[in-house]
Parts: C-alpha cells; structure tokens; sequence
C-alpha cells in the first residue's frame, strides 16, 4: 500500500535541519527535481499593523480562506468577541462594535479600529511540479513536535504573528533567486479570464516585493485532470499524515457510506500508511493519494500588503453573524 521511496528517514524529521548549507542544498536539489510551478489560486487572511507594536505588519489569522469574504467574517467574531469578553471601557466596547457593524454590512478590505488598521489580505499558493507529480514534503521541512497519531494534537498554524518584512525573507542564493522569479510573477494562459489575468499583471508594478510564507502541507490525489486537494493546509507534513489517516478511517466511510468491505480495505491501508512511519503517499482501490508541499506569498507594496484584487472570487454577502446589544448595551452571549 505504502510507496517505500516516499518515505523521509525517521532522524532527519527528529531533527530536521531549518538552515544552513544542507536545507540550502535540498532546495537546490527539489527545485531542479520539481522546476515547475502548479498555480493553485489565491487565499486569504488577516494582517494587523500596530504603530505600537512597531512599523511592520503582521499576520493576525492562518492565510488558507477561500474567500475575501471568510477573511472578513473572521475579522468580524474577532472584533464581536474581543468586545464581549475583553472591553471593559464602554467607549471602548462601542468602538468595537461599531466596527462589526460595517463588517455586517459593507465588503470592507481594511478597518482601523481602536488605532490599529486590520486588512484583509490575498497570498498566492502553489506547488513545486516534475515529472512524478507534485513535490512531497522535504527531509529539511519543520515537523510536527507531537508525532503521535491523535488528530486533537494538530499543531499551531505558524501564520498567526508572523512578520509580513520583504527585507527579512531568505538570504541564501536559492531563496534569492526565487524571490527574484516571484517578482515577475503573473497568471498567464487561457484557463485565467482576462480580468484576472489583467488584475495579476497590474500587482507586479503596484505591490513588487514578496513575502514567502510558512510553508504548508496538504492532501492531494492524482486524477486524470490533475492533483486534486483534500481537506485543509496543515502546518507540518505529520499533521498531513494525521488528516489522511484520520479522513480514510473515519470522513470518507462516513460521508460516502462505504459498507463494510470497503470501509475494512481503507482502514488497512491507513494502518499500513500509520506503521510506516514517515510515509508521504500510498495507494488505494487505485487511487494515489500523496502528503503535498505548498508554498504561498504575500504581495507587498509601499502601504504594506496586497488586499483582495476586485476580480478575486466571491461567493457571499456580509451578514449579521452574533447577537447585538440588548436595550441597555449589554452585550448578549454567542449563539
């Protein structure tokens, strides 16, 4: 079930190496094993910048909404919460709430609320393609502390605090080169409308430096039209493996109603993906499903970093999420 040449050796990940000359070298290798670039879209999050807390802006949330909208919404129970549970100064609470009511009704990008400016901000994701496929997750690449196999121990995303500082990237020769390469970026080919493309082409010049994010992991699947992704991006390659083991288990018997037979030939496919460890792939009635490498970056420009271009993708409205004041502005309990 398990492809052995997938496997990452059991020291390397007890102690991945984080710098230096050999994750440099392993870089050099992956990028001339996998050269090419498989664009999966635009995400999105929240950055905040606090004159207080310094002159550079930070990520507030995991950059992996689907949306503008989802960023919005997570910026709208941030603020309701905050004045609920932390405002203890009515004017302060007012100000709070008078900043969830614009995010109810209006599609705002950026709000500045009690002297902080929070913006909804766009990251690119892609993968590293070659001949094989998309690129598994590398011997150097940051594990998991917790490699047990209990899904409840997911490890912290690393995007929340995280210093959005073009001048802070990478200094190695192969960090600089792709930095150089992400510059020029833009989204090309038919399969793009020509807004999007339009869009793309126009952030080059308004929002030339990039940030490189911590990288991510997910769950894909070879199909005859590409890889496809499964579940969300998790922050280590274990907490990858922990999705998958845990979705062939338990998601998939579940919601597409495997019987008995089936659900019994996963569930030892798991435990055989489980026991060997470090696995990054196996194969199923089929399928081959693999742990994949996602990078991302953040576009920045004089004003900091890139919000949501118009022609980015929405799917909802802004709407009235938790329970206003009563009538003497008290605040009423979650739903």
């Amino acid at each position: 079930m398990v492809d052995d040449w997938r496997r990452q050796p059991g020291p390397a990940r007890a102690n991945p190496a984080r710098g230096g000359i050999q994750a440099e070298l392993v870089a050099e290798k992956e990028t001339h094993t996998y050269p090419r670039l498989a664009v999966r879209g635009p995400v999105f999050g929240l950055a905040v910048h606090e004159p207080a807390a310094g002159p550079h802006w930070r990520l507030e949330t995991p950059v992996m909404d689907g949306t503008p909208q989802q960023a919005r919404d997570a910026l709208n129970s941030l603020l309701w919460f905050r004045a609920r549970d932390d405002a203890r100064d009515p004017a302060v609470r007012r100000e709070l709430l008078a900043a969830v009511a614009v995010l109810e009704h209006q599609p705002v990008n950026e709000l500045e609320v009690l002297g902080a400016r929070y913006r909804v901000v766009r990251a690119d994701e892609w993968a590293r393609f070659g001949p094989d496929g998309l690129e598994p997750p590398r011997p150097t690449d940051r594990d998991a502390d917790d490699t047990s196999w209990d899904e409840r121990r997911d490890t912290l995303s690393a995007d929340p605090g995280f210093p959005l500082r073009p001048d802070a990237s990478d200094s190695a020769p192969t960090g600089h080169a792709t930095r150089l390469g992400l510059r020029v970026f833009a989204y090309a080919g038919s399969r793009f409308p020509a807004e999007v493309r339009r869009h793309s082409v126009q952030a080059v010049t308004t929002h030339p430096e990039i940030v490189q994010l911590p990288v991510g992991f997910g769950v894909t699947e070879c199909e005859e039209s590409g890889w496809r992704p499964h579940g969300p991006l998790m922050p280590t390659p274990h907490d990858a493996r922990r999705l998958l083991y845990g979705m062939m288990t338990r998601t998939w018997p579940l919601i597409h109603g495997y019987d008995e037979e089936r659900a019994a030939l996963y569930g030892r496919a798991a435990q055989s993906f489980r026991e060997a460890g470090h696995a990054n792939e196996l194969t199923v009635e089929g399928r081959l499903l693999r742990l994949c490498r996602i990078e991302r970056m953040v576009r920045c420009g004089p004003d900091g970093p890139e919000p949501p271009r118009p022609s980015d993708h929405e799917v909802q409205e802004p709407m009235k999420m938790h329970p206003g004041p009563d009538e003497s502005g008290a605040l009423l309990p979650a739903e």
